[in-house]
């Protein structure tokens, strides 16, 4: 980027220097004017390389009809050509002169280079309200090669956001550029899609299947941005990801993109760097805390602590040696806010009351501030501890005071629940079940970097590459893969009720190992031909466009080749129809072009 902006400034340079040498004076610029010509409109031919491709018919018939009621009242620029003119300016003229049946049109004639004809039809063409939006997003993107934005923004009488804009939408790939050329989709929906490299946006695009759906689009642009004023690290930093440098000088900062997402705001739209600088923050984090001797509480209560982030965050804190607290278990003291007459209007902005009545909530409010704010000063004298509290899908922070809760277990009053207590508090046999519990929770922790190891040894082994058949723990493995992760619960149930049997007092090694002694090829079979008949692509996909589908419409034949010819033989004879009635239009309409041009 850095790069194309220097090119681009030397580019700017070397044109002032040669327009310094070049400029004409003021009498040669007078006598230089191309005088009005009237030329035959057949020696005057479109620019094949006219940026602007599409011309709106119904305003092309209105403005042939002003033509032939008051003539063409503003001349068309052209050059010469080998057969006669090319149009530099002013195809639309020239569509609805020729609807109008003229056969002179006034023209001026300019001698022009072929790289200054180009830029003369873009700045033209981008001067019109009826640009195509993303044909006009690649003409600002081919500008942006000779000049600046700010310029090309004061050429076009545009503001500078506007054009930062189009030059986004220049990165959106074409199948959800058709979308915007529909009408479909809104320039700020389609700007917002670009943002994401291509091979994101090709992912969002196969996932709505080539059908527009605004809702879902949104979604996915929501599930893959992040609100960067949000973030647990610093946005200046440029250390935490060195390769990815400082998030406020990012061009994935929707901030350096235009205002897309509001004036100034600042949204990560690349996931991957967004996770990568959050988990760095956390190690970071848990690095601090071991060496400050600070309590780390996540704020995971017992209800949640299965979840697979919340998993992954208590086993990366016992990686380090320190305790995990689930927050129904302590007792944690925030840090109080005090309050303002601006805050007490926000929280009551549903109820109309005085300003007297406000007044009077904000001095109950500060009483009570002034109450927590005693027991915060004097937390460390109650038994309170320092911490820190971190939320386990941000890693958002904020300081608190941290206390082990008391509470009674099995009416014993005063004493702790056993998970609570230190093992000098506990008797003998209470220690064996500590013991043993942790014990439990280490195993799994090592199983779980076990069987990682042993896949990522796996894949990096010629394993894929044998030419052996499968065998059939191999096949035992790809079913039961295949049951569990790609076939849905309603199905399960509908195709495969007794696929693993009566299973509820088996663990899953023997599970796996009773289905392996009743294992029947015609099982897997099964299961590859009903995903055969669910991952076909549909929607605008079909068999003569999708390579995928084509396989399967061939593979049907061989068993259901009858059914499928009566189906081709129906769609054929409405097609046949269909085809008939064009052609019968399409003669119609020929001979109408043909009276209109004699």
């Amino acid at each position: 980027m850095e790069a194309q902006t220097k090119q681009r400034a030397t580019r700017k340079g070397n044109a002032k220097q040669s327009s310094k040498v070049k400029r004409p004076t003021p009498q040669k610029e007078r006598n230089s004017v191309p005088q009005i010509q009237m030329l035959e409109i057949d020696s005057i031919f479109p620019d094949p390389t006219q940026p602007r491709k599409t011309f709106d018919e119904q305003s092309l018939h209105h403005l042939a009809q002003s033509i032939a009621e008051h003539g063409v009242l503003q001349p068309i620029t052209v050059r010469k050509s080998d057969d006669g003119f090319i149009i530099v300016m002013g195809e639309r003229r020239f569509r609805a002169s020729r609807l109008a049946g003229l056969t002179t049109i006034p023209a001026m004639v300019r001698n022009y280079v072929d790289t200054k004809v180009l830029e003369v039809q873009i700045i033209e063409n981008l001067q019109r309200k009826d640009v195509e939006p993303t044909e006009e997003a690649e003409a600002i993107q081919f500008l942006l090669g000779r000049y600046e934005s700010n310029e090309i923004a004061k050429r076009l009488g545009r503001s500078e956001n506007y054009i930062r804009q189009r030059i986004k939408l220049a990165g959106l790939i074409e199948g959800f550029r058709v979308f915007v050329r529909n009408g479909e989709m809104t320039i700020s929906l389609g700007v917002a899609v670009a943002l994401f490299e291509p091979g994101e946006q090709q992912m969002m695009l196969e996932s709505i299947e080539g059908e527009y759906q605004v809702h879902r689009i949104k979604r996915m642009i929501e599930s893959r941005t992040f609100d960067l004023t949000k973030a647990c690290f610093d946005v200046r930093d440029k250390t935490l990801v060195p390769k990815a440098g400082a998030c406020v000088v990012c061009p994935f900062n929707a901030a350096n993109q235009g205002n897309l997402f509001g004036e100034g705001k600042m949204v990560c739209t690349r996931t991957s760097c967004f996770e990568n600088k959050k988990t760095k923050t956390f190690m970071k984090l848990l690095k601090r805390v071991k060496k400050e001797g600070l309590k780390l509480v996540p704020n995971i209560s017992k209800y949640w602590m299965e979840e697979e982030h919340n998993q992954w965050v208590m086993a990366q804190m016992e990686k380090v040696g320190l305790e995990v607290h689930l927050t129904n278990g302590l007792d944690i003291l925030k840090q109080p806010i005090e309050p303002t007459l601006e805050s007490i209007k926000e929280e009551h902005r549903h109820y109309e009351y005085t300003e007297e009545e406000l007044t009077e909530f904000l001095d109950e409010a500060l009483e009570s501030f002034a109450e927590e704010k005693n027991v915060w000063d004097n937390a460390l004298d109650h038994g309170f501890e320092k911490g820190i509290l971190l939320e386990t899908d941000t890693y958002l922070t904020q300081p608190v005071f941290v206390k082990v809760r008391e509470e009674t277990d099995g009416g014993s009053s005063g004493a702790k629940s056993l998970e609570k207590r230190k093992m000098s508090e506990c008797t003998p046999e209470e220690q064996i079940i500590k013991i043993n519990a942790r014990e439990m929770r280490k195993k799994q922790i090592e199983n779980n970097n076990q069987f990682k190891e042993v896949v990522d040894m796996i894949r990096e082994t010629d394993y894929i590459d044998r030419k052996k058949p499968l065998t059939t723990d191999e096949m035992v493995a790809i079913s039961i893969s295949l049951f569990e992760n790609n076939i849905g619960f309603y199905s399960q149930r509908e195709h495969f009720k007794d696929f693993f049997g009566d299973d509820s007092r088996l663990s899953h090694e023997e599970l796996v190992a009773r289905f392996k002694e009743n294992f029947k090829k015609e099982t897997f079979h099964r299961l590859l031909r009903f995903l055969l008949t669910r991952q076909v692509h549909l929607g605008e996909s079909n068999h003569t466009n999708d390579l995928t589908n084509r396989s399967f419409y061939i593979a049907m034949q061989s068993f259901y080749k009858d059914k499928i010819s009566g189906i081709e033989d129906a769609y054929a004879e409405s097609r046949q129809k269909r085809e008939a009635r064009i052609k019968e239009r399409i003669v119609v309409l020929e001979q109408q072009a043909k009276a209109f041009k004699d």
